[in-house]
């Protein structure tokens, strides 16, 4: 087989057949029909002796020597996509293009007013779209939705899927919060007083237990800290409202409680003895990676959350008062 002989197309098609694990999906990604799709995956396992993708279920599982190209044909065809975009350099203000960015609510609430700022002054005729983790999940994660960016707790690079690039955003602690007359909130809270309080705990993705929640439970057990848990909510906002509503605390990230305190009766309380301490990444996909517009958002976002009220000068200031 010669490269003169075959149509590079056919290799676009492959990656969003294997990126996708199905035709049907790789056929709405490319804007092409099914049939398209089967007709080009099919010379293509002529030209290379391989039948690629198998039946597994519903879906479409790799053979060997197609799991061998994945990595492949993501650099070639990322290189390829690099010399053919700088033809058109981009050019912000004239951009129309639609830019996606996955937040959980409570950044949603803390970081997205400043995210917005920045964006309406460098991309004034682009248009943002905010997608929910639940989204994210539910769309088969970072390695199959199309989206720019996803906001997301840091993990250690060993733990990074393959084509997933990170940066570091902003770090943050977490804090009490309880409503402003709650008992508990009128003095320095001992571990034997939070053990026994009834607590609310968050699972965002699905319902499941994320990376942030296990980090809190191990945190917490170190300090040898228990939370009775008395209602799970899938939100940030649902645990705050609740906590200001009842006798329910909630341990939230300090930047989003601290935008909530100044319009909910609520009172921030430090955790008995040390903080629990996490910090946030941007993450992106491969296949943006050399994209020039993608790149100049991601720039932004970064800036932009960089630029936001510190959550360290928001403590700071609460110890001061205290």
């Amino acid at each position: 087989m010669k490269l003169t002989e075959l149509d590079l197309n056919l290799f676009v098609v492959l990656l969003a057949v294997l990126e996708e694990g199905s035709v049907t999906g790789a056929a709405r990604r490319l804007h092409v029909t099914a049939p398209a799709v089967s007709n080009a995956l099919a010379r293509l396992r002529q030209a290379l002796g391989d039948p690629l993708v198998v039946r597994s279920g519903r879906g479409l599982a790799m053979t060997e020597r197609a799991r061998e190209l994945l990595p492949q044909l993501r650099e070639a065809l990322g290189l390829l996509a690099e010399v053919t975009e700088r033809a058109e350099t981009f050019r912000p203000e004239e951009s129309t293009r639609t830019f996606s960015l996955v937040l959980a609510d409570s950044e949603q609430s803390s970081l997205l007013p400043a995210i917005t700022r920045r964006f309406l002054a460098e991309l004034p005729r682009a248009s943002l779209s905010i997608l929910s983790v639940d989204h994210l999940e539910a769309g088969g994660g970072l390695e199959r939705l199309e989206v720019d960016g996803v906001v997301a707790p840091t993990r250690p690079a060993s733990a990074l899927t393959a084509g997933i690039h990170a940066t570091r955003l902003f770090e943050d602690d977490g804090v009490l919060v309880l409503r402003r007359d709650h008992p508990a909130a009128a003095r320095p809270l001992t571990a034997e007083a939070f053990n026994e309080l009834r607590h609310i705990d968050i699972r965002i993705a699905l319902g499941e237990r994320g990376i942030g929640n296990r980090g809190a439970e191990a945190f917490m057990k170190e300090q040898g800290l228990r939370r009775r848990v008395a209602v799970t909510v899938p939100s940030f906002s649902a645990a705050v409202l609740l906590a200001a509503t009842t006798d329910l605390v909630a341990g939230l990230p300090r930047r989003f409680a601290a935008v909530h305190a100044a319009h909910l009766p609520i009172r921030l309380v430090e955790f008995p003895g040390e903080a629990p301490r996490f910090s946030m990444d941007l993450l992106w996909h491969a296949r943006t990676h050399r994209d020039e517009a993608s790149r100049f958002f991601r720039r932004l976002v970064v800036e932009a959350v960089r630029e936001a009220p510190d959550a360290g000068a928001t403590r700071r200031r609460a110890a001061k008062r205290r």
